[in-house]
Order: C-alpha cells, then sequence, then structure tokens
C-alpha cells in the first residue's frame, strides 16, 4: 500500500508517515540512498525503529531479509535506544572495511546527539558510499 491508498473499508488513508520523519526528510534519505546505490553498485537500505536484544544481532537479521545481502549495506538506527549498527554483506565488507563503517558510524553519532537524526543518516550514507567507491 503507497501512502494515500486506503485500506478497504477505512474511510482514512494509513498513517504510514507516522514516524520521526517528515516527508521532506523521507525524501532526502530516499535521494541519499538512491545516490549511494547508483554511484558504488552496492544496495544501501536503512532501519530506522526499535531492535531487539541483542541489538547486533536483530541488526544482522534484518540484513540478512534483504534481497541482496551479500551486496548491502543496512544502517540500523534505534533513537529510543540510542543504538547504531552498520551491517555489511560479504562484497560490500570488501569495499566498506569495519574501520571506515566505524568513521561513518561516529560522525552519525555526533549528528544524532546533536538532533539531526536525518543528517546524520544522509551523511553516514555518503560517507560509506565515498568508501566504498565506485562498483
Amino acid at each position: 500500500m503507497t501512502v494515500g491508498e486506503k485500506q478497504a473499508g477505512s474511510p482514512n488513508p494509513p498513517e504510514v508517515l507516522d514516524g520521526p520523519f517528515s516527508t521532506r526528510q523521507l525524501l532526502r534519505i530516499d535521494e541519499a540512498l538512491r545516490l549511494a546505490d547508483q554511484g558504488t553498485g552496492l544496495v544501501f537500505s536503512v532501519f530506522v525503529g526499535g531492535l531487539d536484544e541483542p541489538i547486533r544481532e536483530h541488526a544482522e537479521r534484518l540484513h540478512r531479509q534483504l534481497a541482496e545481502p551479500d551486496r548491502s549495506v543496512l544502517i540500523a538506527v534505534s533513537p529510543n535506544q540510542r543504538q547504531l549498527e552498520i551491517v555489511t554483506g560479504r562484497h560490500a565488507r570488501k569495499r566498506i572495511p569495519d574501520t571506515y563503517s566505524r568513521l561513518a558510524a561516529l560522525s552519525m553519532v555526533a549528528a544524532f546527539g546533536g538532533g539531526d537524526l536525518t543528517g546524520g543518516i544522509i551523511n553516514g550514507l555518503d560517507q560509506l558510499a565515498s568508501h566504498a567507491g565506485r562498483g
């Protein structure tokens, strides 16, 4: 179901935009994802929401559910838990070593600490894509 479509029998559209982002912020994140994908040949994804304990294992489960996990990079952010995980697939990890993921994570955490969830995600995507280079 897309934004604006109505559920059968429901007079109101679904509340799919009921989250931490405005429509403009979602569009900015979507554009950053598109640019990262096109620029690298990898597949970038962002998850924002609650993560079950242990956090890393939950992020890795989410990553395995992606269409192409070997070529994928998942940024999982749980603002309420103050948690961030970056999971890279086997092929993606060759182009984005853990050291570069940690640097991007530090930058993202700094933005999050300043109250800029959207900017942190966008900057993190840009840094990860820059490190990956063209594929």
